[in-house]
């Protein structure tokens, strides 16, 4: 018999398709990747592929994982897709494929199966990730496949599925998008978010982040420590990768920070609308990018944002696992090597404003930037340098001049 692992979440779609893999003939092992995703109960989860007729099925908790060795490397570019989203669900992806084709190889399932939609990012994701780990994986995508839509064209056919299979599935009231949680942002998309007239922050109940309009209408200050572009301590306390995520959501998330509506472009081709939040993630950036203001090089630092989007894009379309990627976070490793020190930020009704930045590798000096006299620079050296930048600029103004 043929087996495979299933990314499985113990939803609808997952249930249904756990049914559909073993009427394929199908043995399936369920892999439930735990990155912070909210349920009632991962053990009850795992009981439900067992009794729905898994191989096996376990819980593999991958969270600080996803923060250190994922989005913290992520966060050091300041890479944004289309310069706003923190690519919170493009970062784990990748990981989800890396756990169950590690799951794959000590069951000895020679088929990975995932219940990504056609349509969407998260099949490039999903596969390019696990053909890059695993060149010879089968890729098994249930709704890519013309029988299983004809089989299950809506969730009214999906619910009858597990009525007849006993595959106990709750009946919910649908909410008007569906969502995608991590313990780095929350997506909502689709459903009434697909009309552009209407407002996704006024409509999304959002489950990181109260509003900026109901924050407390006070200033909340917040210390963070970096080491080599990893930020390390929270207020002076020391924390691990998971721990700051996980706190700063908490602390941005009442303060009314990382909230955006955004509409993008699909690695499929298609424009979608998304509502984010990612109030933890936010905060990071921004401490982050602001001790970089003092310890990084001009020209490395231009070159590294010229390079973000680059990177942003790879993440999106799903290339963690790719030679100019490798290359890219070597890039990275090395030029955040000198980024430590620590940034207090007020976070006030959505908004982060700088209060100080410290760094032993600060390379602002205020003897040399102050508009005071003093100092080890020169002003009458610049007449010399804007001499030599200007002389092209007159060459080309006595040979093409300008009609002015």
């Amino acid at each position: 018999m043929p087996s495979c692992v299933l990314a499985y979440s113990g939803g609808l779609d997952t249930s249904v398709i756990l049914g559909w893999l073993q009427d394929q003939g199908y043995e399936v092992h369920a892999v439930y990747v735990d990155l912070g995703q909210p349920c009632e109960d991962r053990e009850a989860i795992l009981n439900k592929a067992k009794q729905c007729g898994a191989a096996s099925a376990r819980i593999v908790d991958a969270q600080e994982e996803l923060c250190r060795d994922f989005a913290f490397p992520v966060m050091q570019w300041q890479a944004k897709y289309e310069q706003v989203y923190l690519l919170g669900t493009s970062i784990a992806r990748p990981l989800i494929s890396k756990v169950c084709l590690q799951v794959a190889r000590e069951v000895g399932a020679e088929a990975y199966a995932h219940g990504a939609t056609g349509k969407g990012n998260d099949q490039c994701r999903f596969q390019l990730a696990a053909e890059a780990l695993d060149p010879n994986v089968k890729i098994i995508a249930p709704w890519r496949d013309p029988k299983f839509r004809e089989a299950f064209p809506g969730r009214s056919e999906m619910i009858a599925y597990c009525q007849q299979r006993n595959i106990p599935v709750k009946a919910s009231v649908a909410k008007p998008y569906s969502s995608d949680e991590n313990c780095l942002h929350i997506s909502y998309e689709a459903g009434a978010l697909e009309d552009l007239t209407v407002d996704g922050l006024n409509l999304v109940e959002f489950g990181m982040t109260v509003s900026p309009q109901d924050a407390p209408d006070k200033v909340e200050t917040v210390r963070i420590g970096f080491e080599q572009g990893v930020p390390v301590t929270l207020n002076g306390e020391r924390k691990s990768a998971l721990e700051m995520v996980r706190s700063l959501n908490t602390i941005g998330g009442r303060n009314g920070i990382g909230r955006i509506d955004v509409v993008e472009n699909r690695f499929v081709g298609m424009k979608s609308r998304g509502v984010y939040e990612a109030p933890g993630m936010t905060v990071l950036y921004e401490a982050h990018r602001l001790l970089e203001q003092i310890t990084l090089d001009r020209d490395l630092m231009h070159l590294r944002d010229r390079l973000a989007p680059e990177v942003a894009e790879m993440v999106y379309y799903g290339f963690w696992y790719h030679a100019k990627f490798d290359a890219l976070l070597a890039f990275i490793r090395q030029a955040q090597k000198v980024v430590t020190g620590e940034v207090t930020l007020n976070l006030y009704k959505g908004n982060i404003m700088v209060a100080s930045r410290t760094s032993p590798n600060s390379l602002y000096d205020e003897g040399i930037a102050t508009m005071e006299g003093g100092g080890s620079y020169n002003q009458t050296d610049a007449e010399g340098f804007l001499r030599i930048q200007g002389l092209p600029l007159r060459v080309q103004g006595r040979v093409t001049p300008r009609s002015w």
